[in-house]
Order: structure tokens, then C-alpha cells, then sequence
């Protein structure tokens, strides 16, 4: 079972369009950057050969988790995503996104 359908409160199948899914967000406090394990790799797959340096690993809430993505498209100068509890940036910058979470005191490993 993916992290995804772990989340998913009460409610299996609805035809309702609107139908939105509850989750456990609420209940999840988010760790202070020193008892964080994320991990930094580059990933291909299923993305038409173009590069995407993925930050996983982040306990904590989806805002949290947003504003450290946001923190580092800027720092990195370059565009990404937050999807299903993953920052993606994009481009080969491991390097680089391993650098700044370390700066912010994250316990960091690179993948891969």
C-alpha cells in the first residue's frame, strides 16, 4: 500500500464528483529539522528522460512540507512540485538541495 492510500479515512469508492477524501493531516505534527530524515536523489523514470532532484522523507504537515519546497525553487532558481509527500525540483541539483538542507539542519542522505 502507497503512503497515498494509507491516508484515506473511512471511505473506499463514492460516485459523488466532489467527493473529497479525508486524511490524518490534521493529527501529524511536524518534526523539528534535526530529528528529520530526508533523503535526496535524482530520479528519470516515467518523465521523458528529463532529470527531477526528489526530497523525501519530511514528517510533518502538507504546509510545512510546501514551504520547504518553496524555499528551495528559490534558493535552487528553478521550478518543481510538492505531490504525495515529495518535493520535486527540477534539473540535477542534489548536490545543491543536499547543501541547503543541510544549512537548515536537516539530517540529510543522499540516494542513489
Amino acid at each position: 500500500m502507497s503512503k497515498k492510500t494509507k491516508d484515506k479515512i473511512g471511505i473506499v469508492y463514492s460516485t459523488d464528483p466532489d467527493f473529497k477524501y479525508e486524511t490524518d493531516d490534521e493529527d501529524i505534527e511536524t518534526l523539528v529539522p534535526e530529528k528529520q530524515n530526508l533523503y535526496v536523489y535524482i530520479d528519470r523514470k516515467q518523465r521523458a528522460g528529463k532529470s527531477v532532484t526528489i526530497v523525501e522523507g519530511f514528517t510533518g504537515k502538507t504546509d510545512d512540507l510546501e514551504a520547504l519546497g518553496k524555499i528551495l525553487k528559490n534558493k535552487c532558481g528553478c521550478g518543481g512540485s510538492v505531490k504525495d509527500g515529495l518535493i520535486l525540483i527540477q534539473g540535477e541539483l542534489k548536490d545543491k538541495v543536499f547543501d541547503l538542507l543541510v544549512q537548515m539542519k536537516y539530517k540529510v542522505k543522499k540516494k542513489g
